[in-house]
This record gives C-alpha cells, structure tokens and sequence, in this order.
C-alpha cells in the first residue's frame, strides 16, 4: 500500500493517489472532457506521461497540436480554467524548460489498468453507469485503503458491481442519489461475501 500512496510528482491526499495509479482518474476525467467539451469518446484519448508537465493536449483538424504545459501542479491549469480569457498572475512557481530531461507519452493498457477500461465503458455506455462506477470505485478505493482488498480488488469490485447493477438510460437527479447510495451498499454486500 506504501508504493501506491507514493506518487513521484504530486502530493495528493489517498483517494486521488490511488486512482491516479489504477487510472480510474483518467477515466473520470475523460467522461468531464465528453461532458465539458462536447466530445465524442472517440475523439478522447488518454496517454501515461510519467513527468507530469503536460497537463492537456489538443489536436486540430489540420494536425496541430496544442499543449499545456506547466509545474506537476493542479493549480495552474485550475487558475487558467477559473481566469480565463484572462490571465492571473502566479504564486507557485514556473516551468523551467531547460531542467527538463525528457517528455514521454505512453498508451494505457487497459487490460493492465482495468479500472480505466471500466470507466471508459461506463461513459460510453451513458446513463446511470458514470455513477456506479465512480461510488464502486469510492468504495474499493476506501476498503484497499483499510487493508480489505488487494490493489487488484480494486477494478475486480468495481466490475462485479458494474454486471450486478441495471442501466437507467436518462436518470433523473433522483435516479442518480438513489443509485449513487444503493451502489455503495452493493459494493460493501459484494465485499462481505469476498472475506
């Protein structure tokens, strides 16, 4: 559990930790790019790059890439996202490109990283399945934390919670807070029976 609470580059609380090493955070966040750009998931491709400078990367349709770059450090990209099209100025620190070794990119393989394939099913699936998801993670996540599953319970709970559950294709709020709390309590049934 050490080395997984453990991140090279950020300092992040248990919960975040932890879904940055099994992917479920890239999973969630290309579910927000679908919702806050109006994406197609097959338009979201999600890359492992290990330095952490890179903070998004938008290809155009004539082939130009941009990217933002910055500090292994949420809040440059929270304060351009909070000030834009403005610009404010920063208290953190800044991005010297001359110390940098090198800036790598890898594909996630999601047979290896199970969490983020189920992730990326559920957004592609719609419907009430975002929602099992994310409350099965949060569930898995906190018993690993307590020493109740192995690291690679983790997307085993997610999933066998995700077979056991009913979509709802267009849930309402209400759909959502009754499906959000009936998933946890599956998720901790699930759990019982596994120890």
């Amino acid at each position: 559990m050490e080395q997984c609470l453990h991140h090279p580059n950020w300092v992040m609380g248990p919960k975040v930790t932890i879904d940055s090493s099994t992917l479920a955070n890239k999973g969630l966040e290309i579910m927000e790019a679908h919702w806050l750009f109006d994406m197609s998931y097959d338009q979201i491709e999600p890359v492992i790059h290990p330095q952490s400078i890179v903070h998004s990367l938008v290809e155009f349709k004539d082939g130009a890439v941009l990217a933002q770059l910055g500090l292994p450090d949420m809040r440059l990209p929270i304060q351009y996202a909070l000030s834009y099209p403005n610009r404010w100025d920063n208290a953190f620190g800044h991005l010297d490109l001359t110390q940098l070794k090198e800036l790598t990119f890898s594909k996630p393989d999601t047979k290896i990283f199970k969490a983020l394939g189920l992730a990326q099913f559920a957004g592609r699936q719609g419907g009430i399945l975002p929602c099992v998801f994310n409350a099965a993670n949060e569930v898995a996540v906190e018993s690993f934390l307590q020493g109740k599953i192995k690291y690679l319970g983790i997307a085993e709970l997610i999933g066998d919670v995700m077979e056991q559950s009913e979509q709802i294709a267009t849930p309402t709020l209400e759909d959502i807070e009754t499906v959000d709390k009936e998933t946890r309590i599956k998720a901790k049934e699930i759990l019982a029976k596994q120890l």
